[in-house]
């Protein structure tokens, strides 16, 4: 995850910025860069790799001036090279920026036509000159940004400097974070809390369509339509339990919030932007001759895993079996040499995926990773791995490292069928299109949080609750029922909704809510029925759907939550959203510790 600092105000910047994106190094980077005002002009420093090789460089080109912005970059458009490190800028203006601009091919063409001369690959750099260009309309700084923040669409926080304006220092976010720390004399802008830690107590969290205008003396906070707003200023303390949650009430639900940016940096990752296309990494075998493929995770990687095999059989036609990497290796399953072994951890150090993964290393499979720590034990003894760019997790109960594996994996899926001659350019365009746009339509899923919380009084009063799916909506079941169970302590079931009536329908009455994934798709009026009969026998039906099944569930429905209608083929990963957010408003219901509920660790290492 990239990170934001900036510093206005008495002392030098540099320094200041630098030891800020120095807190920020566990987001993981492979660039950095910072640009003061130095007498008026706009002067930057960048290198690519760790921070020390930008200390390098200031220390034999120093920076001075008193208003400077600063950023590490983790690589999701463009190679990790100096070049598309940031600040981008021109002689007018310097920028910085976290997240994605999906508009960012129709506005660089726009800008080409106006003569505007882009350096980089990066999307980030078409901030910098739409910025440019309005300040050579003759606008000044707060109506270029303005004008230029409305045009963007994505998730994105953004930090600007201008040339001839020492003192000022633009900020603006949208679905991404962005804190603002009130010193003396001095002002500071980090995309993290924890950069901001050894500088101020004092910090005011921006909200979804926020611009700031910093100065030595203040913050003036407005709309991007440029109305006047007021942000709450907190006191923190300087600790790292206590800070760096950016406002929200535990790290989980402010990595909830994190899920529309990292998608959309995973796909930013994984999708030619140009052509449209996936683009694997090199790989040390080719997918097209690959004869089967064996899936192996723990945990919430597992259902991912599930809905990888979906996809994978059905977009690719590859055969997949699968396994919990705890049983896999004890059942020793024949293996074919040269088949696919996919394994998938956050951490990369889960004890029991590791030993599969050398399991399968000795039946001579080649062996790919799906990991969010590409520095890891897995990663270091992995053929090639698909990085999830979910940045670190703080709670225990994976949130946004699940969707962006499902991401991964629904790439995967798309190349896979590529490379196998099964996929047409026409239906892989419409999968593609489909993953670019789930970042604005998650997004819109947190409009929804008032209906999720009456759903989850029902819930928090509930001994035992079923959750049911069909299809690859199954194993998104399976992970709302898991996620109630690991920080509310409530007894979750998932099943198969077609399933239901072999056993499970017997614990149905009104003590017993059901919690139902039901969008739209093809398996949209077997599952409806499936709900019927629970209906007929006493059940509270708790309903995610969309727009287009709404009308229909409204007869049956207790409660039902309406989710932007989607393409079939994502509908998971927009699903999983909502069923962990239900999860988590019933544990704060029911006032357990949220990010560390009891018994569990973030990284199992032992078996």
């Amino acid at each position: 995850m990239c990170g934001i600092c900036g510093a206005v105000g008495i002392r030098q910047a540099a320094p200041v910025v630098f030891e800020g994106l120095r807190r920020l190094e566990y987001r993981g980077y492979d660039s950095a860069g910072i640009a003061t005002l130095v007498d008026g002009s706009v002067e930057r420093r960048r290198a690519s790799g760790k921070l020390d090789n930008l200390h390098a460089l200031l220390e034999n080109s120093p920076l001075t001036g008193t208003t400077g912005i600063g950023h590490t970059r983790w690589a999701t458009h463009g190679a990790p090279t100096t070049c598309n490190a940031h600040p981008h800028g021109t002689s007018r203006v310097a920028i910085v920026h976290n997240g994605i601009i999906e508009n960012f091919e129709t506005l660089r063409r726009e800008l080409e036509n106006v003569g505007q001369v882009f350096e980089t690959e990066t999307d980030s750099e078409t901030i910098a000159l739409l910025v440019d260009y309005h300040l050579q309309q003759g606008l000044p700084p707060k109506d270029a940004a303005l004008q230029a923040l409305r045009r963007l669409e994505g998730a994105y926080a953004v930090a600007m400097i201008f040339a001839g304006h020492d003192g000022l220092i633009i900020g603006a976010c949208h679905n991404a974070p962005l804190a603002v720390g009130f010193g003396e004399q001095e002002m500071f802008l980090g995309s993290d809390s924890l950069a901001l830690a050894p500088l101020t107590q004092s910090i005011a969290y921006m909200n979804n369509g926020d611009c700031v205008l910093l100065s030595a003396q203040g913050a003036d906070f407005m709309t991007f339509d440029g109305t006047p707003v007021e942000r709450t200023v907190q006191r923190t303390t300087l600790t790292a339990g206590a800070i760096g949650k950016d406002g929200y009430r535990h790290y989980m639900e402010k990595e909830l919030h994190e899920h529309p940016l990292v998608i959309g940096q995973t796909l930013q990752r994984m999708i030619d932007p140009a052509t449209r296309r996936v683009v694997l990494p090199e790989l040390p075998f080719d997918l097209a001759t690959v004869p089967r493929a064996v899936m192996t995770a723990c945990g919430s990687a597992f259902y991912a895993a599930m809905v990888g095999r979906y996809w994978l059989e059905e977009v690719a036609r590859l055969p997949v079996d699968i396994d919990v990497a705890s049983e896999m290796r004890y059942r020793n399953p024949p293996l074919t040499p040269g088949s696919l072994g996919l394994l998938i951890s956050q951490s990369g150090e889960t004890a029991d995926t590791l030993a599969a993964l050398r399991a399968l290393r000795e039946k001579s499979v080649h062996i790919l990773s799906v990991l969010n720590v590409e520095h890891s034990s897995m990663a270091r003894e992995s053929d090639v791995v698909l990085g999830t760019v979910a940045g670190p997790e703080i709670s225990v109960a994976s949130t946004k490292a699940f969707t962006a594996q499902l991401t991964v994996l629904a790439c995967l899926a798309i190349a896979t069928a590529r490379s196998r001659g099964v996929l047409d350019p026409l239906k892989e365009e419409e999968l593609v299109s489909a993953l670019l746009d789930l970042p604005s339509r998650t997004a819109e899923i947190f409009k929804q949080g008032e209906a999720i919380r009456n759903m989850a009084k029902i819930v928090a009063e509930a001994r035992d609750v079923l959750y049911l799916g069909r299809g690859s909506l199954f194993p998104i079941a399976m992970e709302g029922a898991l996620k109630l169970k690991e920080i509310s302590y409530i007894h979750a079931e998932a099943y198969a909704a077609g399933e239901m009536k072999h056993g499970p329908i017997s614990l149905i009455d009104r003590s017993v809510p059901i919690v139902a994934t039901l969008p739209s798709t093809a398996l949209f009026d077997k599952t409806l029925s499936n709900l019927q009969e629970a209906k007929a026998r006493g059940g509270r039906l708790l309903i995610f759907t969309d727009t287009e099944g709404a009308e229909r569930v409204s007869k049956i429905a207790e409660q039902s939550v309406v989710l932007p209608h989607v393409h079939d083929f994502v509908s998971p990963i927009l699903q999983a959203i909502p069923v962990q957010m239900l999860a988590y408003e019933v544990a704060v219901l029911k006032g357990t510790d949220v990010d560390q509920p009891r018994n569990l660790a973030k990284s199992v290492t032992v078996e």
